[in-house]
């Protein structure tokens, strides 16, 4: 069991690492190929279907069926707030609640815009496609078979 003392003192600190350092480790997050993407996309391989990865298209979608015009957007629980499991950062809130706030207006945005463009647009949680990806996929795999 800790020491209640030990755990007092950094209790109280609200960052164990230098800026540059929290620098460094910020910067190394992955924007692409995150783990749930790459366990979306092995699985909508397996189903049969083809995709696009890097395309054009408005937002950057993750996942892309140009000829069934689907773009497939995979979210991160934690940049998107998610609602089971978003946490808001306990320092910095001003700079951190402007972040979170605007991604939610992109990602509304992106989603109004590719629709009007005729564009199905399907969005997942981090969280869905680990723990439940096989029928994620069976999902998309039926709507680009419908299209």
């Amino acid at each position: 069991m800790a020491n209640p003392a030990f755990i007092g003192v950094h209790a109280k600190r609200t960052d164990v690492l230098s800026p540059s350092q929290r620098r460094h480790c910020m910067s190394q997050i992955k924007g692409r190929n995150t783990k749930p993407e790459l366990l979306l996309r092995r699985a909508l391989w397996r189903l049969g279907l083809r995709y696009r990865v890097k395309s054009k298209v408005l937002g950057k979608p993750d996942v892309v069926f140009a000829t069934a015009r689907i773009a497939v957007f995979v979210d991160g629980c934690q940049w998107h707030c998610c609602p089971a499991h978003w946490v808001r950062p306990k320092s910095n809130t001003r700079f951190w609640d402007r972040k979170f706030k605007r991604n939610l207006e992109r990602d509304a945005e992106v989603t109004l815009l590719l629709e009007a463009q005729g564009w199905r647009v399907l969005r997942f949680w981090e969280h869905q496609v680990e723990s439940d990806c096989d029928a994620l996929a069976s999902t998309v795999y039926d709507l680009v078979a419908t299209r």
